[in-house]
């Protein structure tokens, strides 16, 4: 590495923020870091995107000794470019859910009106069943709802993939790259899609066009023509960055998606999961071998080291937490320490489905309280029902992912819900494994810095 620049920076584009880390590649350890919001909302302008990083490279104090950065980011977003590379309309993210009627129709299409044949379809043809984040059931609702700016579609591409094309600043729509992790999340790739992004060059191909050209309602042959972006292999360099910009010599790498991100930032391994407590919840396992699922449930991504990354996701995780101590009227320690307080929850027992549910895919469901007793109405018993009911929840998501023939000997738990010391005291328990919890960061950005330096490596 160039002893004048000797740290690598990691970028985390996600909904609500732009972070930048500046890492030692030889220690790991954070340098510097800045960061800088994004706007509220399910559809957001790219170019805000691109002003939140400069400011948090500013704030992370620029990038004059950093040799290489990678982008990590918020998976599924649909960004839509014209021939000039100009974006056509907001970006669609994968939280914007006016697609879930293309999603069902996506699958009912694939299964002659049968959603469990189209289903089982789906899974085995690109890993995942259509829901309405991924970014095919996007295209769909364009083509229905906007098929001016259909028409008018060059290229489409993710939002980490737009962020380090514009970060490298050729404009050229060929220049356009992303990774194997983010790539499978879109819905319109193969689901062994590893075999596309090599270290010798990568590949345009891995790509469904037929499934593209039916998303956007084209005849056959009528989705050869857009540009997509080329898959890169996990240590592949992205070209450098704009030396116009003031940074010099700058090595890009391919990026990833948050959830491949953030389990190479804690260092998964096959045998290891990542359960991410936040609002929801995610469990993430690496795995040798790529997977399908015909119920939907999981989700067949690719992780960014070469691997896969199946993946299921709740609706309800730290919110359950939130619920429950709002109706006890305690705060956070005082929860913890009422949950604690008891040995069980006295055969009280909560359904955690507040904003109906994900897995199992229950989206009317709503919450409950079973088993009332005169013995078990107190604040204490539903506090510890609260906390077994969230791990509960999670419990189903491994279980989920297992059953595909993935193994699980251990969980690495983050997020804020793995804050709570009820929840870490209970956790090795209800969730039947090994658990245990990093040290808090900025894990996506860290896996961004990860692959940054993997990219130098690779080169030298």
């Amino acid at each position: 590495m160039d002893t004048q620049r000797p740290f690598v920076a990691g970028v985390d584009t996600s909904t609500q923020s732009c972070k930048v880390v500046v890492v030692d590649p030889v220690t790991g350890a954070v340098v510097r870091e800045g960061r800088a919001t994004h706007p509220d909302g399910t559809e957001v302008d790219p170019r805000f995107w691109w002003d939140a990083f400069l400011e948090a490279v500013d704030g992370a104090g620029g990038l004059g000794d950093v040799a290489a950065l990678s982008v990590g980011g918020q998976q599924h977003g649909m960004v839509c470019l014209d021939r000039d590379g100009e974006v056509i309309r907001p970006a669609l993210l994968w939280n914007d859910t006016r697609s879930g009627d293309a999603a069902r129709d996506l699958v009912l299409e694939a299964g002659a009106g049968d959603a469990g044949v189209g289903a089982a379809w789906w899974a085995e043809a690109t890993g995942s069943v259509p829901v309405a984040s991924l970014t095919v059931t996007k295209l769909r609702w364009l083509a229905d709802h906007e098929p001016d700016n259909a028409a008018r579609i060059a290229a489409v591409c993710l939002p980490h993939d737009w962020l380090t094309w514009r970060i490298r600043g050729t404009g050229r729509l060929e220049d356009l790259v992303t990774d194997r992790s983010d790539a499978s999340g879109t819905g319109y790739t193969d689901r062994e899609v590893a075999v596309a992004g090599t270290e010798e060059g990568g590949a345009r191909g891995g790509y469904r066009r037929d499934i593209l050209a039916r998303a956007l309602r084209r005849p056959e042959g009528g989705a050869d023509d857009i540009v997509l972006p080329r898959i890169l292999g996990p240590r592949q360099s992205a070209g450098h960055a704009d030396a116009s910009r003031g940074w010099g010599h700058v090595e890009l790498g391919p990026g990833c998606g948050d959830n491949a991100g953030a389990a190479l930032g804690v260092g998964l391994r096959p045998g290891d999961a990542l359960l991410s407590l936040g609002t929801s919840g995610v469990v993430a396992a690496v795995s040798d071998h790529p997977v399908s699922d015909p119920t939907g449930l999981v989700a067949g991504f690719s992780d960014a080291s070469g691997n896969w990354l199946p993946l299921a996701c709740t609706l309800n995780a730290s919110r359950i937490t939130d619920a429950m101590a709002r109706v006890i009227d305690a705060d956070y320690r005082e929860y913890d320490d009422l949950a604690m307080s008891v040995p069980d929850a006295g055969g009280l027992v909560l359904v955690p489905y507040f904003e109906g549910e994900r897995t199992p895919n229950l989206p009317d469901a709503t919450a409950e309280l079973r088993g009332m007793t005169l013995a078990n109405s107190d604040r204490a018993h539903v506090a510890r029902a609260g906390v077994e009911g969230l791990l509960d929840l999670m419990r189903g998501a491994l279980d989920a992912v297992r059953a595909l023939g993935v193994p699980i000997g251990r969980v690495l738990m983050v997020g804020g819900g793995a804050r709570s010391t009820a929840v870490q005291a209970l956790a090795p328990q209800r969730l039947g494994v090994e658990v245990a919890l990093p040290e808090p960061g900025e894990y996506v950005a860290l896996g961004a810095a990860r692959q940054a330096a993997g990219v130098l490596e690779q080169g030298s």
